[in-house]
C-alpha cells in the first residue's frame, strides 16, 4: 500500500494559493515547473511614475525667458508647462485645471514663475526644486484675465482684465492691492464706447512711475501711477495686438490687426511718427496701404553695436527685409523653427530633441541596455548628416544643471515617420539626442507631377509612411514595412557604396484552372528551359514591369504601389539597402498592408504577413522560401511541394493568374482611420498578391520566377484540421506575430532545431520547422498543427529555458557587409554550434504566449499548458512585451482601459496593476512600448514623447536623476547711466511701489473679486498637510492617555480590593484564635 504523505498535500495547497489568479492545467503525472524555477520578482520591485517628457511643446500658447538664469518656459493650450535649460535640462509640469496658459512671467533670478490661465487664475511656481510645485494660486471671480506684467525686481504684478481694468497683486502673499486702474478713468471722458480688453501693460524703461496701457480698440494710455491719472492718450483706427518700448523710453511701437506697425513719440500723441506695413507693398502718393494679416507680436530691440533704429522683431511671414539691419519673424506658436531672413543673423542649432514631429511619428520601438558600441557607431555615421549654416555662437539658453543619476546603461529609441524616415535617438540617462536619420524613400522613384502620381490607392497621402519596423541591436539588421505594402531590409556598414543597377525580381504565383483541385496531391508547375541573357545590357530594363497593366480602361494588375528607382543609388555610411519586397495589385485590387514582421540574422531569413498569409524570404540568397495563405496554416499539405526556387532562374510568367478572395478583416469604423498617420490597421482587399523582390548590387537582370499556390475561391474545400472547418475563419484571420527560436517542433523531439512561431488574430499559435543545411541551403518543413489556442489575437511570443531565463532569437555578430571576406568569416555564423537538448520525458523550455485577452505558458516539448492567466475580461491588451527586471523576467502589459500590469514568469502571478492612462487616442496605442529594466514610453501628443518607469529602484532614484533648473547666480548690476545723463536727469527713475500699492496707502481689495488658494508647495499647504498628521498624532496621544488613565484607575481599585481582602483575612484569623479552645457552652 502506497504511503500517504501530508507534506505533498501542503506543498500543493501552498502552490495553488500563490497562483490563485492563474490556473494550472498540467496533465496528470506532469511535475509542477514551479518546483524548479525559483521566481525572485515580487510586487515590491514595481512602482509606476512618469520620468521625463521630450519633444516640442504641443500647441504652445505663451513663452517667457529668464535672462539671468537662462531658462526658457513655454506654456501650452492644454495647461502644460515646459521648462528648458542647457542641453539635457528639461522639465514638465501640468496645471490641474488643464486650461490654456495665456501668459508666463519669470521672477527674474528668483527661481519662481507666474502663470496666467484661460480660466482666470494665476499661479506662482517654485522652480528651486527639481519637480516644480505651485506655491500660491489666485482665482478671479468677476473679471477675466487678459494680460499680465511683472516689472524687474518687483513684487507687484499688474493684471489686465477683459473689462479694461487693471488690478495689482502682491506675488509674495498673492493678495490683491486696493489700488485699481479703472478703464473709465484711463480713457478720455468724451469717449462713449468701451475700449475693450487690456492687451498690453508695461512700464517705461526710464521711468517706473509711468505705465503704458494698450486697449484692444486701438487706444494706448500713458498712466502716471503717483498722480493716478493719464498723461497722454494715443488713438489709432485699427485694433492693437502688442506694444513694445524703445530702450530709451521715448518711443514705442504697436502692431495692429491690419498688418501695420505704428511708431509713436510719447510727447506727440496726435499722430504716429511712422506707419509701415512689413507684409505688404508700400503705396505711393501717401495712400493707405492695403490691409494684410495681423501682426500678433512685435519686439523693439537694440544691437550691441548701438544702431540708432534698433532691431524690429515681428511675428508673421515676411517677403523682404525693410532695412539694411535686420527684421525677422518668430513663429513659435506654430512650428519649432525660427525663420531668419538676413544673412547677418543665422539661426542657432537647437540642442533639444524638437524634431520628433518633423514628420508625424507612425511607429516607435524602445531598446534599453543595448550593446555599448552601438551608440558611438550610430553617432559616427549620423554626425555627417548635420546641416550647415548655423550660428557659431553659444546657445543662449544654458541654465540649470544635469542630474547625478546612477543609470548608466545605453538606451535607444527608434521612430518611424510618415515621410518614410527612420530616426535613431540616444535616450540614455533621461536625455534624448538624435543619432542617425535614415530616409527609406530614396529607394523609390518620386512622382514629379500629378500624372506621375504613385499607382496606389492604399493611402491618400504619405505613400512612404512606415507601418512597422524590426531592429536587432546585436546584428544591426533593420527591416521596415511601409503602408504601400513594401518591405525593405537594411544592413549597417561604415563604408560608402554606390549601387549601379537596381534590379527588380518578380515572383509570380500561378494557380490551377480547375475549380476543385485534387485533395490528394498538388500539381507541380513545369519550368521552362533557362535562357538567361548573356549580359546585363541585353536584358530589358530592370524596373520596367512588362507584365503589369495600368490603363484607364483596364484594371491595374501585376504592378507595385511604388516604383523602385532605376538610377544609381549612392548609399552613405550607415544603413544600406539589402533587399526590397513589394506586394502588387491584382485585378484592380490593391495589396493589403503588412501587419507583422521579423528578421533573423543567424538564419538569414525575413518573414512578414498580412490578412492573406505569410511569406518567408532568404535575404542572403534572395530566394522566396515559403508563401502560405492563412487557411493553409491549418492544412495538412506539405508546403515543400510548392517547390520554391531561386529567382536567378528565368521564367516567363503565365498571364492567367487567379488569387483567393478574402473578405475584409476590420469593420468600417476601423477603416476610417486609414487616412491618419498612424496606420496599424489592415486595409480591405479580397485577394492574395504577388511578391516583388528587389536585390541591390546585382550586375545582371533576373526574370520572374513562377511558383504555385493552391486553387481558387472554392479551393478551400479540402480537408482541414478539426480546429478550422469553414471559410468564415479564413476571412477574418490574419497573421499578427512572429518569433524565431530554437525549440522542439514535435513532442517526441529531444534536440532543439530552428523554428518559427506564428501567431494569428484568432489566437492560434503554430510552429514551422526550419531545416538549415550546412551549405547554407534552407528548406521549410511542413507546418505542424496548432500549438495552442488563446482568446484574442496573438501579440507577443517568447521562449524561456528551464531556469526561467529568456532565450532570445539567435543572431550573428555584426560584420561590415562591404568589408573583406576574411573579416566577414571571422564573425559570421549562420547556426549555433550546440543547440539545446531535452532529456526524454522532461520539459526543458517554456513558451510564453500573450494575446489580447490572456497569457499562457506552455512546457516544451510536451506542449502542455501549465499556466494560464486572464489579463482582462472587459477590455483588451494593446501592447505586451517580455522584459527583464531586477535580474529576472516578467510580462508587461498595457490595456485599452488604461491599466498597466506585470506578471511573473513562468507562474504568471500578478505583480503590478495600476490604472494609469485610459486610451483616448490611437496614437498612444500605436506608439506605446515597453523595454527592459522597467522603462516604457509612448507618444503623449503628436510632438512629444512621454517616458515612464515601472521600476521601484528607478522611482527611488528619480530625484537624483532629474536635472536642476535653478542655479544661484548674482543679479547683474544695471549699466552705468553716464555723467551727463545723471547730471541732467536723463537716467532711469525708480519708484517705491510699496507706498502706492501697500495696504496702508491703497487699502484692501474686495474679497469677492478673487479667491486665494494655497498651493501644495506653499507653507500653508505644507502646514495643512502637516496639521492633518499632527492632528492624528494628537488624537492618538489623547486616546492613549485616556487608556492609561483608565488602566490606572483599574489598578487602584484592584489594590483597594486586595487591601480589603487582607483585612478580612486578618479579622477571620483573630476570631479563629479567640474561639479556638473554648467549648460550645462557653460561647
Amino acid at each position: 500500500m502506497k504511503k500517504f504523505n501530508i507534506r505533498k498535500v501542503l506543498d500543493g495547497l501552498t502552490a495553488a494559493s500563490s497562483s490563485s489568479s492563474s490556473s494550472a492545467t498540467a496533465q496528470p503525472g506532469t511535475p509542477r515547473e514551479n518546483d524548479v524555477v525559483q521566481e525572485t520578482l515580487q510586487s515590491e520591485h514595481f512602482q509606476l511614475c512618469k520620468t521625463v517628457r521630450h519633444g516640442f511643446p504641443y500647441q504652445p500658447s505663451s513663452m517667457a525667458f529668464d535672462p539671468v538664469q537662462k531658462i526658457l518656459a513655454v506654456g501650452t493650450q492644454t495647461g502644460a508647462l515646459r521648462l528648458f535649460g542647457r542641453a539635457g535640462v528639461e522639465c514638465y509640469c501640468q496645471h490641474e485645471s488643464g486650461a490654456a496658459v495665456i501668459q508666463l512671467q519669470f521672477l527674474i533670478n528668483e527661481g519662481a514663475l507666474v502663470s496666467a490661465l484661460a480660466d482666470d487664475s494665476i499661479h506662482l511656481w517654485n522652480l528651486r526644486q527639481k519637480i516644480p510645485a505651485i506655491l500660491h494660486s489666485l482665482k478671479f471671480n468677476r473679471e477675466r484675465i487678459t494680460y499680465c506684467h511683472l516689472p524687474f525686481q518687483s513684487k507687484w504684478l499688474y493684471i489686465g482684465s477683459e473689462r479694461g481694468n487693471i488690478h495689482i497683486v502682491n506675488v509674495e502673499s498673492f493678495t490683491l492691492s486696493g489700488y485699481v486702474i479703472m478703464w473709465n478713468k484711463a480713457i478720455e471722458l468724451s469717449t462713449k464706447t468701451h475700449p475693450g480688453p487690456v492687451v498690453h501693460i508695461s512700464d517705461n524703461p526710464m521711468d517706473e512711475g509711468k505705465l503704458l496701457i494698450g486697449f484692444e480698440c486701438g487706444v494706448v494710455v500713458l498712466w502716471d501711477l503717483k498722480s493716478k491719472k493719464a498723461d497722454y492718450r494715443y488713438n489709432y483706427d485699427e485694433a492693437i495686438h502688442s506694444v513694445a518700448w524703445h530702450h530709451e523710453g521715448k518711443q514705442f511701437v504697436c502692431s495692429h490687426s491690419d498688418g501695420t506697425l505704428t511708431t509713436w513719440n510719447i510727447r506727440a500723441p496726435a499722430k504716429p511718427a511712422q506707419i509701415i506695413t512689413p507684409h505688404g507693398k508700400q503705396p505711393k502718393d501717401g495712400k493707405k496701404p492695403e490691409p494684410c494679416k495681423p501682426i500678433l507680436k512685435v519686439e523693439y530691440k537694440t544691437t550691441r553695436a548701438g544702431l540708432d533704429d534698433g532691431v524690429l522683431i515681428v511675428d508673421g511671414k515676411l517677403e523682404r527685409c525693410l532695412s539694411s539691419h535686420v527684421m525677422f519673424s518668430l513663429s513659435y506658436f506654430h512650428t519649432s523653427t525660427v525663420l531668419v531672413y538676413c544673412d547677418r543673423y543665422p539661426i542657432f542649432e537647437s540642442p533639444y530633441p524638437l524634431s520628433i514631429h518633423e514628420s508625424p511619428v507612425t511607429c516607435c520601438e524602445y531598446f534599453a541596455d543595448c550593446p555599448s558600441e552601438l551608440i558611438p557607431a550610430l553617432y559616427s555615421v549620423g554626425s555627417r548628416q548635420k546641416r550647415q549654416g548655423y550660428s557659431k555662437k553659444e546657445w543662449p539658453i544654458s541654465g540649470g544643471n544635469w542630474g547625478q543619476g546612477t543609470q548608466t546603461y545605453p538606451e535607444i529609441i527608434v521612430t518611424g515617420h510618415a515621410d518614410g524616415t527612420i530616426k535613431f535617438w540616444d535616450a540614455s540617462a533621461l536625455m534624448l539626442q538624435v543619432l542617425y536619420k535614415l530616409k527609406t524613400a530614396k529607394v523609390f522613384e518620386r512622382a514629379r507631377g500629378k500624372e506621375e502620381k504613385p499607382s496606389t490607392d492604399i493611402v491618400d497621402e504619405d505613400p512612404f509612411a512606415i507601418q512597422t519596423l524590426f531592429w536587432c541591436p546585436e546584428s544591426r539588421m533593420l527591416c521596415v514595412a511601409g503602408v504601400s505594402a513594401h518591405v525593405i531590409i537594411y544592413r549597417f556598414s561604415k563604408q560608402e557604396v554606390t549601387t549601379e543597377v537596381l534590379l527588380e525580381v518578380r515572383m509570380q504565383c500561378e494557380f490551377s484552372e480547375v475549380d476543385s483541385p485534387d485533395p490528394g496531391g498538388e500539381q507541380t508547375p513545369t519550368l521552362p528551359t533557362p535562357a538567361a541573357p548573356s549580359s546585363p545590357q541585353e536584358a530589358e530594363p530592370p524596373n520596367q514591369l512588362t507584365a503589369g497593366v495600368n490603363s484607364s480602361e483596364g484594371a491595374r494588375d501585376n504592378i507595385p504601389c511604388l516604383q523602385v528607382r532605376s538610377s544609381p543609388l549612392k548609399q552613405s555610411p550607415g544603413y544600406q539597402v539589402e533587399l526590397v519586397v513589394q506586394l502588387v495589385w491584382v485585378s484592380g485590387e490593391p495589396p493589403q498592408q503588412i501587419t507583422s514582421l521579423a528578421v533573423n540574422s543567424s538564419f538569414g531569413l525575413v518573414v512578414f504577413g498580412n490578412s492573406n498569409g505569410l511569406a518567408v524570404v532568404d535575404y542572403v540568397q534572395k530566394t522566396l522560401l515559403l508563401n502560405l495563405g492563412t487557411s493553409e496554416l491549418y492544412s495538412p499539405s506539405d508546403p515543400c511541394q510548392r517547390q520554391p526556387r531561386s529567382p536567378r532562374k528565368p521564367h516567363i510568367p503565365t498571364a492567367s493568374s487567379h488569387m483567393s478572395r478574402l473578405s475584409n478583416l476590420y469593420s468600417q469604423s476601423v477603416k476610417k482611420l486609414r487616412s491618419s498617420h498612424f496606420r496599424n490597421f489592415l486595409l480591405p482587399s479580397n485577394l492574395n498578391h504577388f511578391l516583388i523582390l528587389s536585390p541591390f548590387g546585382f550586375s545582371f537582370f533576373v526574370h520572374p520566377q513562377t511558383c504555385r499556390l493552391d486553387g481558387k475561391d472554392n479551393a478551400f474545400t479540402r480537408s482541414r484540421s478539426s480546429s478550422v472547418t469553414s471559410i468564415d475563419r479564413e476571412s477574418r484571420e490574419a497573421i499578427s506575430s512572429f518569433y524565431f527560436c530554437e525549440s522542439f517542433p514535435r513532442k517526441s523531439d529531444s534536440l532543439a532545431s530552428p523554428c518559427l512561431l506564428v501567431g494569428t488574430t484568432q489566437g492560434s499559435v503554430m510552429m514551422v520547422a526550419l531545416g538549415l543545411q550546412p551549405g547554407g541551403d534552407q528548406k521549410l518543413q511542413q507546418p505542424l498543427s496548432t500549438l495552442v489556442q488563446l482568446k484574442g489575437g496573438i501579440l507577443t511570443m517568447a521562449l524561456l529555458d528551464a531556469a526561467g531565463t529568456l532565450l532570445p532569437p539567435s543572431c550573428e555578430a555584426w560584420y561590415d557587409p562591404n568589408a573583406s571576406d576574411e573579416e566577414k568569416e571571422k564573425v559570421r555564423r549562420r547556426r549555433p554550434a550546440t543547440p539545446p537538448s531535452s532529456q526524454e520525458g522532461q520539459d526543458s523550455q517554456f513558451a510564453v504566449l500573450c494575446s489580447e485577452k490572456q497569457a499562457k505558458v506552455v512546457a516544451m516539448p510536451s506542449q502542455t499548458s501549465i499556466y494560464k492567466h486572464n489579463i482582462t475580461e472587459t477590455s483588451f491588451v494593446l501592447r505586451v512585451d517580455v522584459v527583464q527586471m531586477a535580474g529576472a523576467y516578467c510580462i508587461a502589459c498595457f490595456c485599452a482601459n488604461g491599466h498597466i500590469m506585470t506578471l511573473s514568469l513562468p507562474s504568471l502571478r500578478p505583480l503590478l496593476d495600476i490604472n494609469y492612462l485610459p486610451l483616448t487616442d490611437m496614437r498612444i496605442a500605436r506608439t506605446f512600448c515597453f523595454s527592459n529594466l522597467g522603462q516604457a514610453l509612448y507618444l503623449t501628443s503628436p510632438t512629444e514623447i512621454q517616458r515612464i518607469t515601472y521600476s521601484q529602484e528607478t522611482c527611488d532614484n528619480l530625484q537624483e536623476m532629474l536635472s536642476e533648473l535653478f542655479t544661484p547666480v548674482e543679479t547683474p548690476e544695471a549699466p552705468n547711466r553716464g555723467f551727463f545723463k545723471g547730471l541732467f536727469g536723463g537716467g532711469a527713475q525708480s519708484l517705491d511701489r510699496e507706498d502706492l500699492f501697500g495696504e496702508t496707502a491703497a487699502g484692501k481689495a474686495s474679497r469677492s473679486l478673487a479667491q486665494h488658494i494655497p498651493g501644495p508647495g506653499s507653507m500653508e499647504g505644507m502646514k495643512g498637510a502637516a496639521s492633518g498628521v499632527v492632528g492624528d498624532l494628537a488624537r492618538a496621544r489623547v486616546a492613549l492617555d485616556e487608556r492609561g488613565q483608565k488602566l490606572g484607575e483599574l489598578e487602584e481599585r484592584t489594590a483597594a480590593m486586595m487591601a480589603s481582602a487582607e483585612s478580612f483575612s486578618k479579622h477571620a484569623h483573630d476570631m479563629m484564635v479567640k474561639y479556638k479552645d473554648k467549648k460550645w457552652y462557653q460561647l
